[in-house]
Protein backbone atom coordinates (compact mmCIF):
# COMPACT_ATOMS: atom_id res chain seq x y z
CA UNK A 1 0.00 0.00 0.00
CA UNK A 2 1.19 3.65 -0.92
CA UNK A 3 2.35 5.92 2.34
CA UNK A 4 1.03 9.16 2.32
CA UNK A 5 4.00 11.40 2.88
CA UNK A 6 4.94 13.27 6.21
CA UNK A 7 3.13 16.95 6.84
CA UNK A 8 6.11 18.94 6.67
CA UNK A 9 7.60 20.24 10.13
CA UNK A 10 6.14 22.79 12.15
CA UNK A 11 7.92 26.57 11.65
CA UNK A 12 10.44 27.46 14.55
CA UNK A 13 8.43 28.69 17.26
CA UNK A 14 9.34 32.11 19.00
CA UNK A 15 10.07 30.81 21.95
CA UNK A 16 12.67 29.73 20.20
CA UNK A 17 13.83 32.18 18.58
CA UNK A 18 12.86 35.40 20.73
CA UNK A 19 10.21 37.47 21.86
CA UNK A 20 7.07 36.99 20.16
CA UNK A 21 5.61 40.28 18.33
CA UNK A 22 2.43 40.39 21.14
CA UNK A 23 5.12 40.77 24.31
CA UNK A 24 7.20 43.74 22.64
CA UNK A 25 4.23 45.79 21.40
CA UNK A 26 3.31 45.26 25.33
CA UNK A 27 6.71 46.22 26.94
CA UNK A 28 6.84 49.14 24.06
CA UNK A 29 3.20 50.08 25.76
CA UNK A 30 4.16 49.90 29.30
CA UNK A 31 7.23 52.24 28.84
CA UNK A 32 5.15 55.02 27.02
CA UNK A 33 2.68 54.74 29.79
CA UNK A 34 5.07 55.19 32.48
CA UNK A 35 6.90 58.40 30.87
CA UNK A 36 3.44 59.88 30.31
CA UNK A 37 2.88 59.14 34.05
CA UNK A 38 6.09 60.73 35.01
CA UNK A 39 5.43 63.79 33.15
CA UNK A 40 1.98 64.07 33.94
CA UNK A 41 2.94 63.91 38.00
CA UNK A 42 6.02 66.92 37.18
CA UNK A 43 3.72 68.74 35.64
CA UNK A 44 0.82 68.52 38.29
CA UNK A 45 3.66 69.19 40.85
CA UNK A 46 5.02 72.52 39.43
CA UNK A 47 1.68 74.10 39.03
CA UNK A 48 0.56 73.52 43.01
CA UNK A 49 1.13 76.39 45.29
CA UNK A 50 3.03 75.37 48.71
CA UNK A 51 0.14 75.88 51.71
CA UNK A 52 0.94 76.89 55.27
CA UNK A 53 2.20 73.90 57.46
CA UNK A 54 0.42 74.84 60.17
CA UNK A 55 1.14 71.91 62.07
CA UNK A 56 4.72 71.24 63.90
CA UNK A 57 6.76 68.49 62.45
CA UNK A 58 6.83 65.24 64.88
CA UNK A 59 9.19 65.86 67.63
CA UNK A 60 10.59 68.64 66.73
CA UNK A 61 12.55 70.56 69.71
CA UNK A 62 10.18 67.68 72.26
CA UNK A 63 12.09 68.53 75.69
CA UNK A 64 12.78 65.18 77.57
CA UNK A 65 10.34 63.69 79.79
CA UNK A 66 7.72 66.08 78.04
CA UNK A 67 4.23 64.75 77.24
CA UNK A 68 3.46 64.18 73.52
CA UNK A 69 1.34 66.80 71.82
CA UNK A 70 -1.97 66.08 71.44
CA UNK A 71 -3.06 66.48 67.64
CA UNK A 72 -3.75 69.84 66.34
CA UNK A 73 -7.26 69.28 65.33
CA UNK A 74 -8.57 72.47 66.14
CA UNK A 75 -12.46 71.63 66.33
CA UNK A 76 -11.46 69.90 69.48
CA UNK A 77 -10.24 72.49 71.16
CA UNK A 78 -13.07 74.62 70.63
CA UNK A 79 -15.38 75.44 73.98
CA UNK A 80 -19.03 76.11 73.57
CA UNK A 81 -19.70 79.07 71.29
CA UNK A 82 -19.91 82.00 72.13
CA UNK A 83 -22.46 84.79 71.08
CA UNK A 84 -21.59 86.97 68.54
CA UNK A 85 -24.60 89.51 68.47
CA UNK A 86 -27.70 90.06 69.80
CA UNK A 87 -29.50 87.51 67.95
CA UNK A 88 -27.26 85.88 65.12
CA UNK A 89 -25.18 83.07 65.29
CA UNK A 90 -21.77 83.14 64.69
CA UNK A 91 -20.55 81.70 61.15
CA UNK A 92 -18.97 78.52 60.58
CA UNK A 93 -15.60 78.33 61.31
CA UNK A 94 -13.43 77.35 58.39
CA UNK A 95 -10.50 75.52 58.90
CA UNK A 96 -6.96 77.16 59.97
CA UNK A 97 -4.80 76.01 56.94
CA UNK A 98 -8.05 76.94 54.67
CA UNK A 99 -8.10 80.55 55.63
CA UNK A 100 -4.63 81.41 55.53
CA UNK A 101 -3.92 79.28 52.06
CA UNK A 102 -6.74 81.65 51.33
CA UNK A 103 -4.80 84.63 51.84
CA UNK A 104 -1.91 83.59 49.66
CA UNK A 105 -4.02 82.26 46.73
CA UNK A 106 -3.26 83.56 43.54
CA UNK A 107 -6.01 83.52 40.92
CA UNK A 108 -5.27 81.52 37.70
CA UNK A 109 -5.13 84.07 35.56
CA UNK A 110 -2.19 86.43 37.68
CA UNK A 111 1.28 85.44 36.43
CA UNK A 112 3.76 84.74 39.57
CA UNK A 113 6.44 87.22 39.74
CA UNK A 114 9.99 85.37 39.35
CA UNK A 115 12.13 84.65 42.59
CA UNK A 116 8.80 86.68 44.60
CA UNK A 117 7.14 83.32 45.86
CA UNK A 118 6.67 84.30 49.39
CA UNK A 119 8.02 87.90 49.11
CA UNK A 120 6.56 91.35 49.06
CA UNK A 121 3.68 91.96 45.90
CA UNK A 122 5.05 93.76 42.78
CA UNK A 123 2.02 94.29 41.03
CA UNK A 124 2.01 97.02 38.48
CA UNK A 125 5.55 97.50 39.87
CA UNK A 126 4.78 98.22 43.26
CA UNK A 127 6.89 97.78 45.88
CA UNK A 128 9.77 97.16 43.13
CA UNK A 129 11.79 99.45 44.33
CA UNK A 130 12.09 99.07 47.93
CA UNK A 131 12.02 95.45 47.92
CA UNK A 132 15.69 94.52 47.75
CA UNK A 133 16.31 96.96 50.51
CA UNK A 134 14.03 95.67 53.08
CA UNK A 135 15.63 92.50 53.57
CA UNK A 136 14.05 89.92 56.01
CA UNK A 137 15.99 88.57 58.70
CA UNK A 138 16.00 84.41 58.44
CA UNK A 139 13.62 82.40 60.48
CA UNK A 140 15.10 80.92 63.74
CA UNK A 141 14.48 77.50 64.06
CA UNK A 142 13.20 78.44 67.44
CA UNK A 143 10.79 81.18 67.24
CA UNK A 144 7.54 81.77 65.22
CA UNK A 145 4.95 78.93 63.77
CA UNK A 146 7.13 75.75 62.32
CA UNK A 147 6.56 76.37 58.51
CA UNK A 148 7.30 75.02 54.81
CA UNK A 149 9.44 77.82 52.97
CA UNK A 150 10.65 79.48 55.90
CA UNK A 151 7.08 81.56 55.47
CA UNK A 152 6.92 82.86 58.87
CA UNK A 153 10.33 84.75 60.11
CA UNK A 154 11.14 86.73 62.91
CA UNK A 155 11.34 90.18 63.35
CA UNK A 156 14.31 92.02 62.95
CA UNK A 157 12.98 95.12 64.37
CA UNK A 158 11.97 93.49 67.58
CA UNK A 159 13.43 94.88 70.55
CA UNK A 160 15.14 92.18 72.97
CA UNK A 161 16.93 91.82 76.08
CA UNK A 162 20.70 92.33 76.17
CA UNK A 163 23.06 90.18 78.11
CA UNK A 164 24.49 93.65 79.92
CA UNK A 165 20.75 94.37 80.72
CA UNK A 166 20.18 90.45 82.38
CA UNK A 167 23.62 90.44 83.98
CA UNK A 168 22.46 94.02 85.65
CA UNK A 169 19.22 92.56 86.65
CA UNK A 170 21.13 89.78 88.28
CA UNK A 171 23.52 91.61 90.37
CA UNK A 172 20.71 94.31 91.29
CA UNK A 173 17.01 92.74 91.63
CA UNK A 174 16.51 96.18 93.59
CA UNK A 175 13.03 97.21 92.34
CA UNK A 176 9.94 95.69 92.00
CA UNK A 177 7.98 98.27 90.35
CA UNK A 178 8.79 101.08 87.92
CA UNK A 179 9.35 101.85 84.27
CA UNK A 180 10.99 101.23 81.10
CA UNK A 181 13.82 98.49 82.17
CA UNK A 182 13.35 98.15 85.36
CA UNK A 183 13.49 101.23 86.52
CA UNK A 184 12.60 102.06 90.04
CA UNK A 185 9.27 103.29 90.15
CA UNK A 186 6.00 103.55 93.00
CA UNK A 187 6.39 99.91 94.04
CA UNK A 188 8.38 98.97 97.35
CA UNK A 189 11.64 98.01 97.39
CA UNK A 190 13.00 94.45 96.66
CA UNK A 191 14.89 93.12 100.27
CA UNK A 192 18.05 91.75 99.66
CA UNK A 193 16.88 88.50 101.66
CA UNK A 194 14.08 85.99 99.94
CA UNK A 195 14.80 83.39 97.50
CA UNK A 196 15.51 83.46 93.65
CA UNK A 197 12.47 81.65 92.11
CA UNK A 198 11.50 80.48 88.62
CA UNK A 199 8.43 82.32 87.79
CA UNK A 200 4.96 81.06 88.63
CA UNK A 201 3.28 83.41 86.07
CA UNK A 202 4.07 84.54 82.76
CA UNK A 203 2.57 87.35 80.63
CA UNK A 204 3.25 85.62 77.26
CA UNK A 205 2.50 88.30 74.76
CA UNK A 206 1.54 90.25 72.34
CA UNK A 207 3.86 92.67 71.28
CA UNK A 208 2.23 95.67 70.96
CA UNK A 209 -0.83 94.49 72.84
CA UNK A 210 -0.25 96.30 76.21
CA UNK A 211 2.06 94.12 78.00
CA UNK A 212 4.32 96.32 79.48
CA UNK A 213 1.43 98.79 80.68
CA UNK A 214 0.04 95.50 82.58
CA UNK A 215 3.07 94.53 83.74
CA UNK A 216 4.15 97.76 85.50
CA UNK A 217 0.67 98.12 86.84
CA UNK A 218 1.15 94.54 88.59
CA UNK A 219 4.35 94.81 89.84
CA UNK A 220 2.48 97.88 92.41
CA UNK A 221 0.83 94.93 94.19
CA UNK A 222 2.93 93.83 97.20
CA UNK A 223 3.04 90.16 96.73
CA UNK A 224 4.12 90.62 93.21
CA UNK A 225 8.00 90.16 92.01
CA UNK A 226 8.65 91.13 88.44
CA UNK A 227 11.69 91.40 86.92
CA UNK A 228 11.62 95.07 84.46
CA UNK A 229 13.45 93.40 81.51
CA UNK A 230 12.96 90.83 78.56
CA UNK A 231 14.63 87.80 79.58
CA UNK A 232 13.55 86.04 76.25
CA UNK A 233 14.54 82.60 78.00
CA UNK A 234 11.85 80.32 76.42
CA UNK A 235 12.55 81.52 72.80
CA UNK A 236 16.60 82.72 72.59
CA UNK A 237 17.89 81.88 75.71
CA UNK A 238 17.28 78.25 76.52
CA UNK A 239 20.12 76.64 76.13
CA UNK A 240 21.55 78.86 79.04
CA UNK A 241 19.62 76.37 81.45
CA UNK A 242 16.89 76.89 84.28
CA UNK A 243 19.50 77.60 86.66
CA UNK A 244 20.65 81.03 84.42
CA UNK A 245 16.36 81.36 84.42
CA UNK A 246 16.28 81.40 88.17
CA UNK A 247 18.83 83.47 88.28
CA UNK A 248 17.35 86.49 86.52
CA UNK A 249 14.67 86.82 88.36
CA UNK A 250 14.04 88.73 91.68
CA UNK A 251 14.14 87.43 95.12
CA UNK A 252 10.85 86.42 96.33
CA UNK A 253 9.63 86.16 100.19
CA UNK A 254 7.24 83.59 101.17
CA UNK A 255 3.54 84.36 99.39
CA UNK A 256 4.77 85.96 97.02
CA UNK A 257 4.06 85.56 93.32
CA UNK A 258 7.72 85.90 90.85
CA UNK A 259 6.72 87.03 87.21
CA UNK A 260 8.24 87.97 84.10
CA UNK A 261 7.15 89.02 80.35
CA UNK A 262 8.40 88.13 76.97
CA UNK A 263 5.54 88.86 74.54
CA UNK A 264 7.75 86.95 71.69
CA UNK A 265 6.57 83.82 73.43
CA UNK A 266 3.33 83.78 72.61
CA UNK A 267 4.25 83.32 68.69
CA UNK A 268 7.14 81.13 69.47
CA UNK A 269 6.77 77.84 68.52
CA UNK A 270 8.73 75.77 71.12
CA UNK A 271 7.35 77.89 73.97
CA UNK A 272 4.42 75.97 74.79
CA UNK A 273 6.40 72.75 75.52
CA UNK A 274 8.97 74.12 77.01
CA UNK A 275 7.06 76.41 79.72
CA UNK A 276 5.09 73.29 80.29
CA UNK A 277 8.31 71.34 80.95
CA UNK A 278 9.47 74.10 83.69
CA UNK A 279 5.89 73.79 85.41
CA UNK A 280 3.06 72.30 84.14
CA UNK A 281 0.73 74.41 86.51
CA UNK A 282 2.44 77.98 85.25
CA UNK A 283 -0.16 80.47 84.64
CA UNK A 284 -0.14 82.40 81.64
CA UNK A 285 -1.44 86.27 80.43
CA UNK A 286 -1.94 87.24 77.24
CA UNK A 287 -2.74 90.99 76.37
CA UNK A 288 -4.49 90.68 73.08
CA UNK A 289 -5.56 94.30 70.98
CA UNK A 290 -7.51 94.85 67.72
CA UNK A 291 -5.15 92.89 65.46
CA UNK A 292 -5.65 96.01 62.24
CA UNK A 293 -4.67 98.00 65.39
CA UNK A 294 -1.77 96.08 66.40
CA UNK A 295 -0.03 95.91 63.28
CA UNK A 296 -0.11 99.75 62.66
CA UNK A 297 1.08 100.24 65.90
CA UNK A 298 4.05 97.43 65.45
CA UNK A 299 5.38 99.20 61.79
CA UNK A 300 5.33 102.80 63.50
CA UNK A 301 7.46 101.19 66.38
CA UNK A 302 9.85 99.82 63.91
CA UNK A 303 9.51 102.54 61.57
CA UNK A 304 11.10 104.97 64.63
CA UNK A 305 14.10 102.82 64.28
CA UNK A 306 14.09 102.44 60.60
CA UNK A 307 12.89 104.90 58.82
CA UNK A 308 13.92 103.84 55.40
CA UNK A 309 11.53 100.67 55.41
CA UNK A 310 8.85 101.01 52.96
CA UNK A 311 5.31 102.67 53.60
CA UNK A 312 2.73 99.77 55.57
CA UNK A 313 0.43 99.69 52.62
CA UNK A 314 3.78 98.26 50.77
CA UNK A 315 4.77 95.44 53.61
CA UNK A 316 1.09 94.38 54.33
CA UNK A 317 0.54 93.24 50.52
CA UNK A 318 1.69 90.83 48.37
CA UNK A 319 0.12 91.75 45.63
CA UNK A 320 -1.89 95.26 46.51
CA UNK A 321 -4.21 95.20 43.09
CA UNK A 322 -5.28 92.05 44.21
CA UNK A 323 -5.88 92.25 47.12
CA UNK A 324 -3.39 89.39 48.62
CA UNK A 325 -2.30 90.47 52.53
CA UNK A 326 1.33 88.98 52.98
CA UNK A 327 0.49 86.92 56.04
CA UNK A 328 4.86 86.53 56.52
CA UNK A 329 4.96 89.82 57.68
CA UNK A 330 5.51 89.50 61.19
CA UNK A 331 3.54 92.49 61.44
CA UNK A 332 0.41 90.91 60.33
CA UNK A 333 1.02 87.11 61.05
CA UNK A 334 1.06 88.19 65.21
CA UNK A 335 -2.01 89.60 65.16
CA UNK A 336 -3.76 85.59 63.29
CA UNK A 337 -4.57 84.76 67.48
CA UNK A 338 -6.60 81.56 66.92
CA UNK A 339 -3.69 80.22 64.74
CA UNK A 340 -0.68 80.72 67.78
CA UNK A 341 -3.36 79.66 70.66
CA UNK A 342 -4.01 76.18 69.29
CA UNK A 343 -0.21 75.75 69.61
CA UNK A 344 -0.65 76.94 73.29
CA UNK A 345 -3.92 74.60 73.59
CA UNK A 346 -2.01 71.16 73.12
CA UNK A 347 0.01 71.48 76.46
CA UNK A 348 -2.45 73.89 78.74
CA UNK A 349 -6.35 73.87 79.22
CA UNK A 350 -8.15 77.28 79.07
CA UNK A 351 -8.24 77.63 82.57
CA UNK A 352 -4.38 78.69 82.91
CA UNK A 353 -4.88 81.24 80.22
CA UNK A 354 -6.11 84.91 81.29
CA UNK A 355 -6.94 86.83 78.25
CA UNK A 356 -6.39 90.83 79.11
CA UNK A 357 -8.20 92.92 76.54
CA UNK A 358 -5.58 95.91 75.42
CA UNK A 359 -8.79 98.15 74.68
CA UNK A 360 -10.20 97.57 78.00
CA UNK A 361 -7.16 97.69 79.60
CA UNK A 362 -6.91 101.90 78.23
CA UNK A 363 -10.71 102.88 79.16
CA UNK A 364 -11.28 100.22 82.29
CA UNK A 365 -7.16 99.45 83.84
CA UNK A 366 -8.96 98.85 87.51
CA UNK A 367 -11.40 96.87 86.20
CA UNK A 368 -8.87 94.94 84.17
CA UNK A 369 -6.25 94.69 86.82
CA UNK A 370 -9.11 93.02 88.95
CA UNK A 371 -9.49 90.67 86.63
CA UNK A 372 -5.99 89.94 86.98
CA UNK A 373 -5.03 89.63 90.39
CA UNK A 374 -8.06 87.57 90.54
CA UNK A 375 -6.45 84.45 87.90
CA UNK A 376 -3.48 85.34 90.17
CA UNK A 377 -5.02 84.57 93.34
CA UNK A 378 -4.57 87.85 94.98
CA UNK A 379 -6.33 90.16 96.86
CA UNK A 380 -7.50 93.07 94.74
CA UNK A 381 -5.02 96.01 96.00
CA UNK A 382 -3.97 97.25 92.56
CA UNK A 383 -7.83 99.36 91.71
CA UNK A 384 -8.86 102.87 90.73
CA UNK A 385 -7.11 104.98 92.56
CA UNK A 386 -3.36 104.01 91.29
CA UNK A 387 -4.58 105.18 88.29
CA UNK A 388 -4.90 108.72 86.42
CA UNK A 389 -5.89 109.02 83.00
CA UNK A 390 -3.18 110.97 81.04
CA UNK A 391 -5.53 112.98 77.99
CA UNK A 392 -1.84 113.91 76.40
CA UNK A 393 -0.47 110.58 76.01
CA UNK A 394 -3.77 109.08 75.88
CA UNK A 395 -3.66 106.21 78.24
CA UNK A 396 -3.58 105.85 82.15
CA UNK A 397 -0.69 106.58 83.97
CA UNK A 398 0.50 105.19 87.52
CA UNK A 399 0.54 106.89 90.94
CA UNK A 400 1.12 106.37 94.36
CA UNK A 401 -2.37 106.63 96.52
CA UNK A 402 -0.58 107.43 99.83
CA UNK A 403 0.81 110.77 98.48
CA UNK A 404 0.51 113.32 96.02
CA UNK A 405 3.15 112.95 93.51
CA UNK A 406 2.97 113.39 90.23
CA UNK A 407 1.74 110.16 88.39
CA UNK A 408 4.29 108.36 86.33
CA UNK A 409 3.57 107.14 82.94
CA UNK A 410 5.45 105.00 80.48
CA UNK A 411 8.64 106.11 78.55
CA UNK A 412 8.23 108.15 74.98
CA UNK A 413 8.82 104.73 73.36
CA UNK A 414 4.89 104.04 74.38
CA UNK A 415 1.78 106.36 72.94
CA UNK A 416 3.66 106.78 69.62
CA UNK A 417 1.27 108.77 66.94
CA UNK A 418 0.29 106.37 64.23
CA UNK A 419 1.52 107.33 60.63
CA UNK A 420 -1.86 107.75 58.22
CA UNK A 421 -2.84 104.64 56.52
CA UNK A 422 -4.92 104.57 53.68
CA UNK A 423 -8.73 103.55 54.57
CA UNK A 424 -8.90 100.63 51.71
CA UNK A 425 -5.76 99.22 53.30
CA UNK A 426 -7.60 99.03 56.58
CA UNK A 427 -10.50 97.81 55.14
CA UNK A 428 -9.13 94.84 53.44
CA UNK A 429 -6.75 94.20 56.28
CA UNK A 430 -10.34 93.91 58.87
CA UNK A 431 -12.02 92.03 55.68
CA UNK A 432 -8.56 89.65 56.59
CA UNK A 433 -8.67 89.15 60.02
CA UNK A 434 -12.48 88.98 60.42
CA UNK A 435 -12.61 85.06 60.36
CA UNK A 436 -9.43 84.81 62.34
CA UNK A 437 -10.89 87.08 65.35
CA UNK A 438 -14.56 84.78 64.97
CA UNK A 439 -12.06 81.58 65.66
CA UNK A 440 -10.20 83.48 68.18
CA UNK A 441 -13.68 84.41 70.27
CA UNK A 442 -14.62 80.88 69.92
CA UNK A 443 -11.30 78.98 71.39
CA UNK A 444 -11.21 81.56 74.48
CA UNK A 445 -15.18 82.03 74.97
CA UNK A 446 -15.08 85.37 74.99
CA UNK A 447 -16.02 88.29 72.24
CA UNK A 448 -13.91 91.19 72.46
CA UNK A 449 -15.99 92.99 70.14
CA UNK A 450 -13.34 94.31 67.36
CA UNK A 451 -15.72 93.96 64.77
CA UNK A 452 -18.42 96.56 66.49
CA UNK A 453 -15.26 98.52 67.49
CA UNK A 454 -14.67 99.07 63.58
CA UNK A 455 -18.06 99.19 62.77
CA UNK A 456 -18.33 102.51 64.72
CA UNK A 457 -15.49 104.28 63.71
Amino acid sequence: MAQWPAPPPPPPTASSKGPPARKLLFMCTLSLSVTYLCYSLMSCYSSLQFPLALQEPPGAGEPSGGPPPSPPLLPSLLPPRVQLGPSRPPPPLPSLGALANASRREPPDSPQAPGDHWGLGSSGGEGAANRDTWIRTPLAPTEMITVQSGLFERDPHESSTTDEELTGRRGGNSTSGGGEKGAPGPGTTTPDYGEKKLPQALIIGVKKGGTRALLEAIRVHPDVRAVGVEPHFFDRNYEKGLEWYRNVMPKTLEGQITMEKTPSYFVTNEAPKRIHSMAKDTKLIVVVRNPVTRAISDYTQTLSKKPEIPTFEVLAFKNRTLGLIDASWSAIRIGIYALHLENWLQYFPLSQILFVSGERLIVDPAGEMAKVQDFLGLKRVVTEKHFYFNKTKGFPCLKKPEDSSAPRCLGKSKGRTHPRIDPDVIHRLRKFYRPFNVMFYQMTGQDFQWEQEESDK
